[in-house]
């Protein structure tokens, strides 16, 4: 009730431009496919640019999973000057005539690969008692915050011209790219700030399969014909094996039933399907290989 827009399921993976919120991308792409529900995996900075998986309709019940995903980066980082939002919309705070040879880069990076600690920058969307440490940022106060451990799975240079450095950085969940920045230029004693960056995966999915916004924006298209950039509800889910199900098993564990089917993908969960074809939802095997109910998707009755 009250819903506008039509009952749309699937997935698009769009290649965010810069200076637009990860949010007003959402809204837009909704609004232009004249979709109902919509959700995204995890924000891009505005500055930012690359891949933001959208989700709409029975496919948001998964979005949420690629938030703990690792994420991969195109990040070009700018020394001789720290910033106090760690990147290129900041001011800055201090300055060096100091610039590192490729060497003394190429030498660093590997003490930032693995597992590392670092504290959340204030210009973050954590909450400290009930507040996002943004707005208190903004109003020029600074509170303590406990450093976290994070991953750095890959750390490679791209590029270096003296000035700036691009970095390919793959990273778990969590993980910012601009304290990543901060902390490199720090120790090698020049300063540094993030000047762009680019995400180009979120888990299993690349940049290489999104569409740009401007397509999507394209006025002499129909909503039917924007609709055709969508990949399917279960696109999300392409990492997990699949079982099949037939009528009967179907309408069991619709109903929430187990199915015992002796499943061998022991302590797996598993994307189902109907006799039709069509994603029931995601199951999980446990050690006797019964199929339980996972998370379902919503059938639709008109």
């Amino acid at each position: 009730m009250g819903n506008k827009g039509d009952a749309v399921d699937g997935v698009l993976l769009l290649d965010k431009p810069g200076e637009m919120s990860s949010n007003w991308a959402l809204q837009l792409t909704k609004r232009l496919i004249n979709a109902q529900k919509a959700g995204h995996t995890g924000t891009l900075d505005p500055f930012a640019t690359g891949l933001l998986p959208l989700a709409f309709g029975n496919a948001t019940k998964y979005s949420a999973d690629l938030l703990h995903a690792d994420k991969r980066y195109e990040a070009v980082l700018k020394f001789g000057e720290r910033t106090d939002t760690m990147d290129c919309t900041g001011e800055v705070l201090e300055a060096s005539s100091l610039r590192p040879s490729r060497e003394a880069l190429e030498a660093l990076l590997p003490e930032f690969t693995g597992e590392i600690e670092q504290v959340p920058p204030m210009y973050s969307a954590i909450k400290r008692d009930g507040r996002n440490l943004y707005d208190l940022a903004r109003k020029g106060i600074e509170v303590e915050r406990h450093p976290r451990k994070v991953t750095v799975h890959m750390l490679k240079l791209l590029d270096f011209d003296g000035e700036t450095a691009k970095l390919d950085v793959r990273v778990s969940k969590g993980t910012y790219i601009r304290v990543l920045a901060d902390d490199i230029g720090r120790k090698l004693r020049c300063f540094a700030h993030l000047q762009s960056l680019r995400r180009t995966e979120v888990g299993s999915l690349k940049i290489a399969d999104a569409v740009s916004f401007a397509q999507i924006d394209d006025k002499s298209l129909s909503v039917e014909q924007r609709r055709a950039f969508l990949k399917g509800a279960d696109f999300l889910l392409q990492s997990l094996e699949s079982v099949h199900l037939d009528g009967v098993q179907s309408a069991r564990l619709r109903n929430g039933q187990r199915l015992a089917l002796h499943d061998a993908r022991r302590g797996q969960l598993l994307r189902a399907y109907g006799a039709d074809g069509k994603l029931l939802g995601t199951v999980k095997v446990d050690a006797r290989g019964t199929l339980h109910p996972h998370r379902l998707i919503r059938l639709e009755t008109n």
